[in-house]
Formats: C-alpha cells, sequence, structure tokens
C-alpha cells in the first residue's frame, strides 16, 4: 500500500490533464462539425441501446446541441484546470450519455475515453499549472501520490494486453484474417500501397499487432527502451489511421501513452514555473484504505469483465456474446443481410418489413450481424405493427451472415418469433452454431 501513496512529481499528471483535455476537444468539435449530432443521435426513428440502458433517450435537437456544448465547456474547463472537478464530472456524464444513447456506433476508444473521464475525476489535476492554483494558492502542489498517475498506466496497459491477447487466436495468427481480406484493397496508397498485393504482409501485420500490442506497455515502462517504443506507438497507430477507418483512436492513444515518460520529461513538456515550488503531498491516512478498496474493485472489474465471453458455448466472433467492452479491435470481416417478416396471427397475412422505413444505413449494417441488435429491432417491429392493427404480430427474420470469407449462412433460427425472447445475460440459443468451412 505504501508504494501507492508515495510522493511523485505531479508533472506527469498535469501533462496528461491538457492532453486528454485537448484531444477531447478536437473529438466534439469534429463529432459536431461533421453534422453527427443530427445523424446519429437526433435523426434515427429508433435507437439501439445497451442492456439496461433503455431508459437513456436522446433530447430534441436543440437540447442535444445544448449537451455537446456543454461537452466544449468542460473540454476547455478540463485543459485550463478551471473548475476542474465540475469539468471532468460533467465531461464524464455527457459524454458518457451520448455514447449510450445508441449501441450502433460502439467503438472501444468510447469506452477508453469514458473510463479514464471517470477516473480524472478523483486525481488532483488542477493542482498545478492551472486557472484552480491561479484562483486559490493554496492548491498549489508539487507532488501528488503515485496512484493518481499509475492507474492511467494500468488503464493503457488494459487496453493494450487485452488487444495483444485477443489477437491470440488461429484466424488472426494461421489464416492473417481478415488483414488478407483488407490489405488488398490499400494497394492504392502512396509509397507503401505496393506491399499490400502480397499475402506474406497480411501475415506479417497480424503477427506484428499481437506482438505490438501485448509487449508495448514493457517496452515504455522500461527507460532504456521507451524512446524506441514510443517511436513503434507513432508508427504503428499512423499505419492504423491509414489504412483503418477507426476515428481519432490512433491519435488518442499516441498522446495517452505520453503518460509513461519519466517525470523529468513532462517537466520539461510543460512549464509549470512556480507550481514545482508549491506544497508536497501530505496524505490523509483515513482515506488510505478506502482509495485501495476503490482501486482494487475498479481494476478488479476491468479485468475479470472481459472474459465473461468463456461464459458463453460458440464462436465468439459469430455469437458476439461478451464481444464488446473486452478491448477486441479490428479482428474480424462480419457483414450480413436480414429480412423480417411479420404475421397476422388472426388473418395468418404475412408480409417483409422494409428495413429501411425505421434504419439509417449504418444502423441495418451493424443490425444485420448482432444478434442482440436484432432481437432488439424485432421487439420495436412488433410494438409498431401491433399499433397499426397487426393482431398479435409474430417476427421472424432470415439473416445470413458472412464471417472472415466464409460462405454465407443462416444466424439465427429463421422459425423463431422474436418477438416473444426477452433479451438478459443467458446464452442466446435461437442463434444458431456456424456451420464450419467446407
Amino acid at each position: 500500500m505504501a508504494y501507492l501513496f508515495r510522493p511523485v512529481s505531479i508533472a506527469p499528471l498535469i501533462s496528461f490533464r491538457i492532453i486528454f483535455g485537448a484531444l477531447m476537444l478536437y473529438s466534439t468539435i469534429r463529432f459536431i462539425a461533421k453534422g453527427w449530432v443530427y445523424t446519429h443521435l437526433v435523426a434515427p426513428k429508433l435507437h439501439f441501446t445497451y442492456f439496461g440502458f433503455a431508459w437513456i433517450k436522446p433530447l430534441p435537437e436543440v437540447w442535444m446541441y445544448g449537451v455537446f456544448g456543454l461537452m466544449v465547456l468542460a473540454c476547455v474547463g478540463i485543459i485550463l484546470g478551471c473548475f476542474y472537478r465540475v469539468a471532468t464530472i460533467t465531461f464524464f456524464l455527457t459524454f458518457t450519455y451520448t455514447e449510450l444513447i445508441d449501441i450502433t456506433y460502439y467503438l472501444n476508444h468510447y469506452y477508453f475515453v469514458s473510463l479514464v473521464a471517470f477516473l480524472l475525476i478523483f486525481v488532483p489535476a488542477n493542482r498545478a499549472f492551472s486557472v484552480d492554483v491561479r484562483r486559490k494558492p493554496h492548491l498549489q502542489q508539487n507532488e501528488v501520490p503515485a496512484w493518481t498517475i499509475g492507474i492511467f498506466k494500468l488503464q493503457i496497459a488494459i487496453v493494450y494486453f487485452y488487444a495483444g491477447l485477443a489477437k491470440m487466436n488461429s484466424e488472426w495468427l494461421l489464416d492473417a484474417m481478415p488483414l488478407t481480406i483488407w490489405l488488398p484493397a490499400k494497394t492504392s496508397l502512396p509509397v507503401i500501397g505496393f506491399i499490400f498485393k502480397y499475402k506474406i504482409t497480411a501475415y506479417l501485420f497480424s503477427w506484428a499487432g499481437m506482438l505490438f500490442d501485448t509487449f508495448i506497455v514493457g517496452f515504455l515502462l522500461w527507460r532504456k527502451t521507451r524512446i524506441l517504443a514510443y517511436v513503434a506507438v507513432v508508427v504503428f497507430h499512423t499505419l492504423t489511421a491509414l489504412l483503418f477507418q477507426i476515428g481519432v483512436f490512433p491519435l488518442v492513444m499516441s498522446c495517452c501513452v505520453l503518460i509513461f515518460f519519466s517525470a523529468e520529461f513532462h517537466e520539461r513538456l510543460i512549464p509549470l514555473g512556480n507550481a514545482c515550488l508549491g506544497g508536497h503531498y501530505a496524505p490523509l491516512k483515513s482515506w488510505r484504505k478506502v482509495t485501495t478498496a476503490f482501486l482494487v474493485v475498479f481494476f478488479a472489474f476491468q479485468v475479470l469483465f472481459p472474459w465473461r465471453y468463456l461464459l458463453y458455448k460458440g464462436n465468439l466472433f459469430w455469437t458476439e456474446e461478451g464481444y464488446r467492452f473486452s478491448w477486441r479491435v479490428m479482428l474480424m470481416e462480419k457483414a450480413g443481410t436480414a429480412t423480417f417478416f411479420i404475421k397476422d396471427t388472426k388473418t395468418g397475412r404475412e408480409g417483409a418489413v422494409p428495413n429501411r422505413q425505421f434504419l439509417n444505413d449504418v444502423q441495418e449494417k451493424q443490425m444485420a450481424m448482432q444478434p442482440d441488435l436484432i432481437l432488439q429491432y424485432a421487439h420495436f417491429l412488433k410494438k409498431h405493427y401491433a399499433k397499426k392493427g397487426v393482431t398479435n404480430p409474430e417476427v421472424r427474420a432470415k439473416v445470413q451472415v458472412t464471417l472472415n470469407a466464409r460462405p454465407s449462412q443462416l444466424l439465427i433460427d429463421p422459425q423463431v418469433d422474436l418477438g416473444k425472447i426477452q433479451d438478459g445475460w443467458k446464452q442466446k440459443y435461437w442463434i444458431l452454431k456456424m456451420k464450419k468451412a467446407q
């Protein structure tokens, strides 16, 4: 316990606060500028919700823009260390709220941002080089307990290490899937494009990706290899940004790993000035047990939750039971088509549903290959057509899915009335077993 509470320089925490705030400011403005507030959150007739969070709904358009306005102000507050606690709480709540509205747009790095924002609430990242210190000089200090910096290193380590573990599967390493599918489409890239036409490139990239994710944090922690490791981080994430559409994740990770650098590095990076002459950290012993308990519970969840997929039978990529929130990044090429049928149990009349009447392109694409979204959509259709006068409507679906270049096959039982099935943590018996390729 003493190790967690030993005093260390505040400089890395100050750098992290400013860098994270700046990244989130850029990301938020980008989201607004691209029109995604309207297209992703306001315009859709249906939002696919996370299990247990169906009560979270989008606000009217004006209010949704107000939420993003608050998010921008919160980012500025984090950068400047101005009303820091209010700013971090506001950012965490507004960002997480917008991400919980529609599961369609789930990305691992959104989850990462929410976790980091949550942790920032509890650390004194405003105790130097901040407006808060300017307003209240007695807040200034040059040392913080080691755990306030270590938690961010550990969170980043979990992201990378679990991403590496996820790549330790036969399809990624022995078949070079899905890179064998994706890379040949990138031959038009300048300078390096020509290498992507060779199959060996997919294998090299697959193994390199697994090794990078698994071991990069170890090399970042070791002072002698830190510079080379950071160069590898920048090269790796630059390549992923060029090759794949994964938003700001490469930029976020490339910047956040700077927290692994020494305090001296950060003191040169951020002009703390007189902040380094401030008071020393004097921990309250009465809070040590509470802090330790909180950290143990938080990170125990982070370590254990990704393993929940072991509770389910079947191919994880096929069923996706336990897939999200487990740091599985770009591991599969999956696509599907879903045709839903509504049957009036009184008249026996049956017809196909025009999905485009209810879903946008992204929603339909994601729904057609994720069983829990298929179920949500079926429940939506049942309610919709019941209101339209269809008597006790039955909802069935024919869903054809291809995974990593396999021939298309049925994902779910087409005879099951999905409207009668409730979602939950139990095994989804109506998902068909994936057939082996002939």
